[in-house]
């Protein structure tokens, strides 16, 4: 396999990084910004604000920004430090946490794609693999987004409809942008009048995707990310704080990283999750035998989990289960270590991707959380 990025110090020779739900974590942010929680770890740009922009940088983890500071002069001179996201450190997930600033375990959604009776949910699309009918949003995650106040959220507006948005979003004001300037006059225009302004950037996640964490159009990215945080630091006034986020972060696991999982095949009948979160779901009386097989075939490369282990561990936190929590969990999961993933037969095209997240590693956990007052 070749290089690991982003960087193999990050991702290899460590316990697998735990979300910190008891204090600094994405789960956490809502709750301190609305009041409901006491955290010191909050920037200290929000302190005394008389109004909160909240920016979620999807996919710019801290070692992303650790690795390019030069390109990210903006970022770079913002107040604060690194958090944790959740498990599994993907953007259905990390986000639902964000808004609802419930634990993973509690809002139940789970993964990228997770078991859904008899067939898998792509959480992100909002369809399932085999064409039955998705389940309704607000059925399958009940919970309100910001704890019930009207935030307005000023996400791109193809994405005003969807069922996800619907599902992480339930109750919030939706404000559309189509270029990049509008999301900036929406942030200055709602910081006038609402104490806080929820926006999504979903560029650098994209990117990174496609191309990886080595690659000229990446770096790029990264550099207009960079501006888009100047220009709506310039759009706000003194009074008014910016604050910075993101879901999880990346690793480069390239065309070579990805392993095959037929070794197992005989024990499983489903899977979901993506390749660095697998969700494996046994066959009926398989369970005990494919964890043992994983463990047996996998070790090296994924810290491999029972679904009971990761429930009474709190990988997912420690709060009240959603009645759907535990049917959705993989009997088994295998997260990924260093730069490996693990291929999903029913969907093949996800090893197209250059870079992938979803695990437990330094690279993918840590997420910055960064502050500074508007410059207007």
């Amino acid at each position: 396999m070749g290089q690991c990025l982003i960087w193999k110090a990050t991702v290899s020779g460590m316990e697998p990084i735990r979300p910190d739900f008891a204090g600094a974590s994405i789960a956490g942010i809502i709750p301190a910004l609305l009041g409901a929680r006491s955290a010191t770890w909050v920037p200290a740009p929000a302190n005394g604000a008389e109004s909160v922009v909240l920016l979620v940088l999807d996919g710019l983890g801290w070692a992303q920004i650790e690795a390019n500071r030069g390109l990210l002069p903006n970022i770079s001179a913002m107040q604060g430090s690194a958090i944790t996201s959740v498990a599994p450190s993907t953007t259905a997930t990390a986000l639902t946490s964000i808004t609802t600033g419930l634990t993973p375990i509690e809002h139940g959604v789970l993964g990228y794609r997770v078991r859904e009776e008899d067939d898998v949910l792509n959480i992100l699309s909002w369809r399932t693999d085999q064409g039955s009918r998705p389940p309704e949003p607000e059925a399958f995650q009940r919970h309100a987004a910001f704890m019930g106040r009207e935030v307005p959220v000023v996400t791109k507006s193809e994405f005003r409809t969807t069922g996800f948005t619907k599902a992480h979003l339930g109750g919030a004001r939706l404000e559309g942008w189509s270029t990049v300037a509008v999301l900036v006059e929406q942030c200055a225009r709602l910081a006038l009048t609402d104490p806080l302004v929820y926006a999504y950037y979903p560029g650098v996640d994209a990117v990174a995707h496609e191309y990886g964490l080595n690659d000229d159009r990446y770096f790029a990215e990264l550099k207009f990310a960079d501006r888009l945080v100047g220009w709506i630091l310039e759009s706000l006034p003194s009074s008014t704080a910016l604050l910075i986020t993101a879901d999880h972060g990346q690793v480069e696991v390239g065309r070579d990283g990805w392993l095959e999982t037929g070794s197992l095949a005989k024990y499983i009948e489903m899977q979901a999750g993506e390749g660095r979160f697998r969700h494996l779901y046994a066959k009926q009386g398989a369970a005990a035998d494919l964890a043992g097989a994983a463990r047996s075939e996998f070790g090296d490369q994924a810290w491999v989990f029972t679904r009971s282990e990761l429930i009474n561990d709190g990988w997912f936190g420690e709060g009240r289960p959603t009645p759907s929590a535990g049917r959705r969990i993989g009997d088994v999961v295998l997260a990924a270590k260093d730069c490996w993933a693990f291929t999903d037969p029913s969907l093949r095209r996800e090893a197209q991707l250059i870079s992938a997240h979803g695990s437990l590693t330094e690279a993918e956990m840590f997420v910055p959380f960064l502050g500074a007052r508007g410059v207007r």
